[in-house]
């Protein structure tokens, strides 16, 4: 078949867990997902891999396990979008039509952006978890750190999990406490972002963390250079200064993020190269029979599962209406959540939507660290994503 009433482009967290939503909803809706990789991964869980918490393969599943009973797995990948024709071409040069289109094809790495630093991630004291095949290389970086300047960055780009770039950096920190190496280290986190935390009432209590902890920060500055040969990492000034050379024992890179090239370069994109939807419904703006959500959209948000959790029901019950030639009127009101590990045992529990408005679940103080919220993070939200969310429960 080439022509299905629903393509999903992705088979990451958002597309799955649409999919399951929908069949639940409507059996026998013809729907593909068009997805080229054969694992699927809790990505979630790699900040506790790179602290040596977990092993990395807890994290992955046969990408075949999680497609919904009743979807058909495409295993292929979407090159180019034609939204005027209701179609998709892919790498294998096959072109699927559509009534309807859900767009969530994840976001881009950009490894190369970064000059010196393609092929130097798990060398040279270099290192990242935000891929699966290096985040290993920050466990091995961390057990063989001996003290000196352990670097942690946070590119100019939007990423996913924007709290991720320091979560790692509070472990290493605890794990040097831990190990005596406290006091023979410097633990610098060099950010271009304009604070510790985009959401004042979570990012008051960090500062107070970084003051007590003694966590040299950089604003502002963003990595454009390493030099693994002279262990130097060079930061430009995002307000017009001059660049910064720092020297590093250890070097956690975040690199800078895009949606796909594929995406960036097709009609559906806005000029920052997102997937143009509306903000409260998921819903495109130009073309009204495709969705999208999750880290590739335009959607204002942070780009986690958590908020994947709530556009997932949002975008299946507003795809529904629309295919019943009816408005969608589902509300997505932004909302996102940041387990913000600070150290072993230890998290603050970020909840908020659009505009910093604050969305917290439980009775306590969630800017208080909690071993309870760590719990949650390390062993409760896995079990809820495989055997929920992907399932479309939760």
């Amino acid at each position: 078949m080439t022509h299905h009433q629903v393509i999903i482009v992705g088979g990451g967290t958002a597309g799955i867990s649409v999919a399951a939503r929908l069949i639940a909803a409507r059996p026998g809706l013809d729907i593909a997902i068009i997805e080229p990789s054969q694992t699927h991964y809790y990505q979630p869980l790699w900040t506790l891999v790179g602290g040596g918490v977990f092993p990395k393969e807890e994290t992955a599943r046969p990408q075949a396990d999680v497609i919904p009973n009743g979807v058909k797995w495409i295993r292929d990948a979407v090159v180019t979008f034609e939204p005027d024709k209701n179609a998709v071409t892919t790498r294998e040069e096959q072109r699927y039509t559509y009534d309807f289109l859900v767009v969530a094809p994840g976001i881009q790495l950009n490894w190369s952006a970064i000059k010196g630093l393609e092929g130097n991630v798990g060398k040279n004291r270099i290192c990242s978890n935000y891929s699966y095949e290096t985040v290993d290389s920050t466990w091995h970086a961390l057990k063989n750190f001996k003290g000196g300047n352990a670097v942690f960055t946070f590119p100019s780009t939007p990423i996913k999990c924007a709290g991720a770039p320091q979560k790692i950096m509070w472990l290493a920190e605890h794990y040097l406490e831990k190990n005596n190496l406290r006091k023979s280290s410097e633990v610098i986190y060099a950010s271009a972002t304009a604070g510790i935390f985009g959401v004042k009432r979570y990012g008051d209590a960090l500062k107070k963390l970084v003051d007590a902890r003694d966590v040299k920060t950089h604003f502002r500055r963003n990595l454009v250079e390493v030099r693994p040969d002279r262990k130097e990492a060079v930061f430009e000034d995002l307000d017009g200064g001059d660049p910064i050379v720092l020297n590093y024992d250890m070097l956690h890179v975040v690199p800078p993020q895009s949606a796909p090239d594929f995406v960036r370069s097709s009609p559906i994109a806005n000029a920052e190269g997102w997937v143009d939807v509306h903000k409260h419904t998921t819903q495109h703006n130009k073309y009204p029979n495709i969705f999208s959500l999750g880290d590739a959209s335009s959607l204002p948000t942070s780009k986690t599962g958590a908020a994947i959790r709530k556009e997932a029901p949002v975008t299946a019950e507003n795809l529904l209406l629309v295919m019943d030639g009816k408005e969608p009127t589902a509300v997505y009101d932004g909302y996102a959540s940041c387990p913000l590990v600070t150290g072993y045992g230890r998290l603050i529990l970020a909840e908020f939507g659009y505009d910093g408005q604050i969305m917290e679940t439980f009775p306590f103080d969630q800017t208080k660290e909690r071993y309870s919220m760590y719990a949650l993070k390390a062993y409760g939200l896995p079990q809820m994503y495989w055997h929920g969310m992907l399932q479309g429960r939760v």
